[in-house]
């Protein structure tokens, strides 16, 4: 008879991941993804290497799971500070507002998330998420453009174009501690008037 693990067996290896996953975001908010090493990780989770990748089978799948985890609570962030306004200029400039502060709040982990030199499976995980903050913007400006509060213009592209400067822009004055809400404002006001509002 095959070997079933428990309830309770299963839980503590949810946890022991869970616990695994928190050390390693750390270390990348502190260090960037350079310094998430599996030797860094399991000193931090007091484990032995081989340990870890009883977890994680190599460390593409755990940095590729430390992306996932990172930018999936920003992306929410942003879903959240999009929805319930009424207005298309609000709804805008909230998602660009908070998408920045968030940068700004830690900026080595948005510097990881947005441009650190990664191994190619994150980099496709970044290439899909930056689909799916741009599908945020599409869906306010497309709602926008078919209420005639904006200009007619490609819903898509100009979403796409809203989260490249985000990304870009924002790498200066994250790693030099540029000035925050001069830049923040700044973003605001060129992103709105990219899209007419």
């Amino acid at each position: 008879m095959a070997y079933r693990e428990t309830t309770k067996v299963l839980e503590k290896k949810s946890q022991m991941r869970s616990e695994i996953l928190r050390s390693a975001e750390t270390l990348v908010r502190v260090g960037g993804f350079k310094a998430l090493t599996i030797q860094a990780l399991a000193n931090d989770v007091n484990m032995s290497v081989g340990n870890i990748y009883r977890y994680f089978g190599n460390k593409d799948a755990l940095s590729v799971e430390v992306f996932r985890h990172s930018t999936e609570r920003e992306l929410l962030a942003v879903a959240q500070a999009i929805q319930g306004k009424t207005d298309i200029s609000q709804s805008l400039e909230a998602g660009v507002r908070v998408f920045a502060e968030r940068a700004f709040r830690a900026p080595v982990l948005a510097w990881a998330l947005i441009a650190e030199p990664v191994e190619p499976a994150v980099d496709e995980s970044r290439l899909f998420y930056r689909e799916a903050y741009a599908r945020l913007f599409e869906k306010v400006i497309a709602e926008g453009v078919a209420s005639g509060t904006l200009p007619q213009q490609i819903p898509a592209l100009s979403a796409a174009a809203i989260v490249g400067a985000l990304a870009e822009s924002l790498l200066g004055p994250l790693e030099h501690n540029g000035p925050e809400q001069e830049v923040i404002d700044g973003l605001v006001l060129f992103c709105l008037r990219a899209v007419g509002a």
